[in-house]
């Protein structure tokens, strides 16, 4: 009986279809749950947010024990290098190619015809190979595009090193007739393994997968939950009671399959509803004079801090002098006095000058030098800003990233020349640690924001 693999795309089913991003924790917790029950790939979404995704991104391709961990790599070199950073420490990394190659979508999302399609697909799948030994070519549209040129678009990426095809039903309209003749089609032509991601928006999913396993395909696209996805829960027991009737078996958990996914989302929606309440109740802190030192600690936890009975004590005293002036402080004040009083650290790095350039046209470059036992330390780098470029800089000094957790400003005094406050929160272990900074040049205040978070970090570790 023929093997059928099955990639899991479930985080790219919710990236899609939530209008709120997951988690990071939501979305660690999916792959493990994909890789945990058998799925011979995991899929993770397009790069969003560069910074962020990288360091989520990076994290599951640590976690992943089993499963090939599958990127798309954009439509550009740039994108694809950062693509590969994000997956190439993962045991099995693997790029994806995807492009549309239905005519209205090539001219209407990439303003391309079919020629310059196709060159496209030659070349970035040859990038790709560079790469990556595992690459795969992704007909987004497959099912709306001319026939003709489908077959011409697979052929030209298995020319070019692609190791595996993938035909999507994105439109949902196909019947299981229409993606059987069409994975035979593609079958035909190439010699490489073709999966098929079928729809489920016309309630046929499990039917069209039948019909593309008994007419050749080697895997199948699914998701544990997600709006019109083959479902992995429905699939598997498809599988199990007629599997035999197409010649094909998946070697998935069907036992936990179940139990699983319905943890997995038990757990989601746990961290959701807790993230919900977090910020519900946050906006609630409102501490005066004559709130109590178990009050401040409370105030504290619930904003992420674990603070010695000393940084309490003197978060304390500093939230009483306040408050002796303007009668309370609410979360974000609170956070700033416990950024200037808490676990005041000696001064491992000293921040001494920096320099960026920015426009509205291109990105920031910034360099930053910093003194650390009276040595001298420059890092330079470019970000999205003036200060993304300035904290990657600093990262190029010490040669470590600590998550960045939050980052605010305000402005402490009124008019031009106003005086800016900054607060920085790094994570390190789990621990949260603040630093605040003020300057009248906000990039100069949040430099030494972040500074500030960091020798407390040194120092403790010390």
């Amino acid at each position: 009986m023929k093997k059928i693999n099955v990639a899991d795309i479930t985080l790219k089913k919710l990236s899609a279809d939530r209008a709120v991003n997951l988690l990071f924790r939501e979305k660690s917790a999916i792959a493990n749950c994909a890789d945990a029950l058998g799925a011979d790939a995991i899929e993770l979404p397009a790069i969003k947010s560069l910074r962020e995704d990288t360091i989520i991104y990076k994290t599951i391709a640590q976690n992943v024990q089993h499963a090939v961990l599958a990127i798309p790599v954009g439509f550009s070199q740039e994108e694809m290098k950062a693509a590969w950073e994000c997956v190439k420490d993962a045991k099995s990394p693997r790029l994806q190619i995807e492009v549309p190659v239905s005519t209205i979508q090539m001219e209407y999302t990439y303003h391309v015809k079919q020629g310059a399609m196709l060159t496209k697909i030659a070349e970035l799948t040859q990038a790709a190979k560079a790469l990556c030994t595992d690459v795969e070519f992704s007909a987004l549209d497959a099912t709306r595009a001319d026939a003709e040129f489908l077959v011409a678009a697979a052929k030209e990426a298995e020319a070019n090193g692609a190791c595996m095809i993938t035909l999507c039903d994105d439109a949902g309209t196909s019947t299981p007739k229409d993606i059987g003749a069409m994975v035979a089609m593609v079958k035909d032509a190439v010699k490489i393994p073709v999966y098929a991601q079928v729809s489920n928006r016309i309630h046929m999913a499990v039917a069209a997968a039948f019909a593309a396993i008994k007419n050749g395909a080697d895997g199948l696209k699914c998701a544990m939950v997600g709006k019109d996805a083959l479902l992995a829960g429905e699939i598997s027991d498809a599988m199990t009671a007629c599997g035999a009737q197409i010649q094909g078996k998946i070697e998935v958990n069907t036992t936990k399959i179940h139990s699983g996914i319905d943890d997995m989302l038990a757990s989601i929606q746990h961290e959701s509803y807790e993230n919900a309440q977090t910020v519900s109740e946050k906006k609630k802190i409102l501490l005066d004079a004559d709130s109590t030192v178990a009050q401040v600690t409370q105030a504290a936890a619930l904003l992420g801090y674990e603070l010695s009975d000393s940084d309490i004590g003197n978060v304390y005293k500093a939230m009483k002098h306040v408050c002796d002036k303007k009668g309370a402080v609410g979360a974000k004040e609170f956070e700033a006095l416990i950024a200037s009083s808490a676990m005041q650290a000696p001064s491992t790095y000293h921040f001494e000058t920096y320099t960026t350039t920015s426009s509205n046209v291109s990105g920031s470059m910034s360099q930053v030098t910093l003194k650390c036992n009276n040595e001298i330390i420059s890092g330079v780098s470019g970000g999205e800003g003036p200060i993304d470029s300035a904290f990657r800089a600093i990262e190029q000094c010490i040669g470590h990233h600590y998550e960045l957790d939050d980052f605010q400003v305000q402005s402490v005094t009124e008019g031009k020349e106003a005086l800016g406050s900054a607060l920085v929160r790094l994570r390190n272990n789990g621990k949260l640690y603040s630093g605040n900074g003020t300057s009248t040049d906000i990039v100069s205040a949040s430099i030494r924001a972040y500074i500030n978070a960091l020798n407390k970090i040194v120092f403790e570790e010390a």
